[in-house]
């Protein structure tokens, strides 16, 4: 039995969560709401040496980084239409999954944290509209590639790269804050509603 650590409110562990639907994974998620934090804690950081969630435990395989996690999944289930075996489709589902891990990810950061999570740390007004700016500028290049495929991230089939935006969209989504209109990007997540785990792990009103 696949165990996956990380509470359901990590975006990074609903990524794991929505692909375990998607594959019709079994799987466990143990201390996912812990009253024990520091248990927890304790056992994340015996598994991995950077204490961050999603931890995958597949028998004695351990794995953490969400994105190398998705990958691991989709090649241990022989789900090549998720993640191609030929190189150069391989690359581009890679590409936008390097791009969601790095790029968008440090654009988003200063926003979310202080309009979401309201950190004190993230409290400068000229900090979180350059975050945001940068933000809708990236989101603004998905709409562009989105509007070249007509379909997906990296095509015209779903892959990895559709889980790992989709979470990330419904981030943007949520977060407050003006932003453009992006058609493409607005058709395409309709277009990811009816696939399995979407409304329990992405749509669900947690950003």
């Amino acid at each position: 039995m696949l165990e996956i650590l990380g509470k359901s409110t990590s975006i990074n562990v609903r990524k794991v969560l929505w692909l375990c639907a998607e594959l019709r994974l079994d799987h466990q998620q143990p201390g996912g709401d812990s009253t024990d934090p520091a248990g927890a804690a304790a056992t994340l950081a015996a598994l991995n040496p950077n204490g961050q969630v999603p931890v995958l435990r597949d028998g004695g395989f351990v794995l953490w980084e969400s994105n190398s996690i998705c990958r691991y999944l989709a090649a241990r289930e022989g789900r090549d239409d998720l993640l191609p075996q030929a190189p150069q489709a391989r690359a581009r589902v890679e590409q936008w999954m390097d791009w969601q891990a790095t790029d968008l990810n440090t654009a988003w950061r200063y926003a979310f944290m202080a309009t979401v999570r309201r950190h004190p740390d993230y409290a400068d007004p000229t900090a979180v509209a350059a975050s945001l700016g940068q933000w809708n500028r990236l989101m603004g290049m998905l709409d562009r590639q989105l509007a070249q495929t007509g379909a997906h991230v990296a095509g015209t089939e779903f892959s990895l790269a559709d889980v790992v935006l989709g979470l990330s969209t419904q981030r943007w989504r949520l977060t407050p804050g003006d932003k453009p209109t992006l058609p493409a990007v607005d058709a395409w997540f309709e277009r990811l509603r009816p696939r399995a785990g979407f409304a329990l792990h992405v749509d669900n009103g947690v950003p």
